[in-house]
């Protein structure tokens, strides 16, 4: 299957290439989001399988907690006007369940955040987080922190050019984000139903924010980006 892929480079605040916050922290961030696309390798993997109906602790460390109107995990099958499972690939699907389910909709336990939130309480500080992302929506939100401090967020319009909420193969990437500052939580938010995520991908870096790991800087993204991915979208949030 052909791959569709969109690079987004973004900084927090006014959205320049680098940006200081009142807290006086420059953050750049970088989204990559593909159908049928792939986390990096040598990560932990959270499929979300196990974890109870009412939030808590996952298998893999993550503390998740639910707010709003529906906001829970969810399975098949589909309700119409509220939830719909990602489209997973196979190829991927590996990483995250012994056993991989064929190509199709999520066939496993996943998140959706209602008419609400899901917040991942991260057991450490990454730079790198990764999920599953179904049935993208312009109004879907990930937000990620260092404790209540807001570093930078994305939206569904962030990932593809047409959020327009597809529950087919179309409408699911795998979505890669790269932080040149260590967050410890995401929230996952939307204000109308729905957002749909699965198979969350982390590297840990430590349990301090301090002593920042490099990201290469937005030029250098930006040509990177553009020789590995021909017929992509590249542009810079200001």
């Amino acid at each position: 299957m052909p791959k569709k892929k969109a690079m987004f480079y973004v900084a927090t605040g006014v959205f320049l290439a680098t940006t200081t916050l009142t807290s006086s922290i420059s953050v750049a961030a970088l989204i990559s989001a593909s159908v049928g696309g792939i986390p990096i390798s040598d990560a932990v993997y959270e499929n979300f399988n196990n974890l109870s109906s009412s939030g808590g602790l996952s298998s893999k460390g993550i503390y998740v907690t639910f707010n709003g109107i529906d906001s829970g995990t969810a399975a098949l099958p589909d309700v119409s006007g509220k939830y719909a499972a990602p489209y997973v690939i196979s190829a991927s699907d590996h990483l995250f369940n012994d056993i991989p389910q064929e190509d199709g909709p999520d066939r496993s336990q996943y998140l959706a955040t209602g008419i609400g939130s899901v917040t991942l309480d991260l057991n450490a500080y990454h730079q790198y987080f990764g999920l599953l992302w179904g049935s993208v929506d312009s109004y879907n939100i990930l937000s990620f922190y260092d404790g209540s401090t807001l570093l930078f967020n994305f939206t569904g319009l962030d990932v593809t050019r047409l959020p327009n909420g597809d529950q087919g193969v179309n409408g699911t990437f795998y979505v890669n984000i790269t932080s040149d500052v260590k967050f410890n939580k995401v929230i996952a938010s939307s204000s109308q139903y729905s957002f749909e995520f699965d198979n969350v991908a982390l590297v840990d870096v430590g349990t301090s924010s301090q002593e920042i790991q490099e990201i290469p800087e937005p030029g250098t993204l930006a040509l990177l980006g553009l020789g590995l991915l021909a017929g992509s979208i590249t542009r810079y949030k200001e």
